[in-house]
């Protein structure tokens, strides 16, 4: 079983297949048989997991195992208490409403490397920084979440899967290490692998109002 850890450089895809414009992860890992444990947008930056493991990698992936993810979010404008709240309540997306974040304003982080490109600003409107962290991990979710709450995202970094934190290892974009699953914290599997997903009758599922609101329309109505 081979698990590594990869600083994902800004622009690369998150796929060892060819892409016609931008660089991939064959630039980045030369070890062969892995793949990702989950994804990272091609503009977004920081820690993802490469296995050769299915089962290790669906177990990564899956939100019962409750694996946190950390992102460091520099956003457009100063974020202000009620967007804050917005997000730990949980945002209506549209689609799908978000679980509940943990989220707080941070100052810029000093340690960080420079983006190549640069990010681009506009002189007029200042800059924030947030660290959120969601269990989550739908397409573009923390970019869509800040939009929708009025501060929209210029860069996005994943720091932290679980308690693995990138800081820690010490990875500059495009490098790599292999590590131990036990340093994610993971519960052994059972034998036999992953065992199947069971509903928690206690967790209420988020369901988001528009989404409600779109199926009613389309529900026939009958005439007696």
């Amino acid at each position: 079983m081979t698990l590594i850890a990869l600083n994902k450089p800004f622009g690369t895809m998150s796929q060892f297949s060819e892409h016609p414009t931008r660089p991939t992860l064959a630039a980045c890992v030369t070890v062969p048989g892995v793949y990702p444990a989950g994804r990272l947008d091609a503009d977004s930056e920081g820690l993802l997991l490469l296995t050769d493991d299915g089962a290790l990698q669906a177990r990564i992936a899956d939100p019962r195992h409750k694996l946190e993810k950390t992102y460091l979010a520099q956003v457009e404008g100063i974020a202000d208490a009620a967007a804050l709240a917005r997000l730990r309540a949980g945002v209506d997306l549209g689609d799908f409403v978000t679980q509940p974040a943990k989220v707080r304003a941070i100052e810029a982080p000093d340690w960080l490397w420079p983006r190549h490109p640069p990010v681009r600003f506009r002189a007029a409107i200042p800059t924030s920084w947030l660290e959120l962290k969601i269990r989550e991990g739908k397409n573009r979710q923390v970019r869509r979440m800040t939009a929708a709450v009025g501060f929209p995202t210029l860069r996005l970094v994943r720091v932290g899967i679980g308690p693995l934190d990138l800081r820690a290892l010490g990875l500059a974009p495009g490098e790599s290490c292999e590590i131990s699953p036990d340093q994610l914290g993971l519960v052994p599997a059972p034998a036999g692998g992953v065992s199947p997903a069971r509903p928690d009758p206690s967790r209420r599922s988020h369901v988001s109002t528009t989404r409600q609101a779109n199926a009613a329309k389309r529900r026939p109505r009958y005439k007696n």
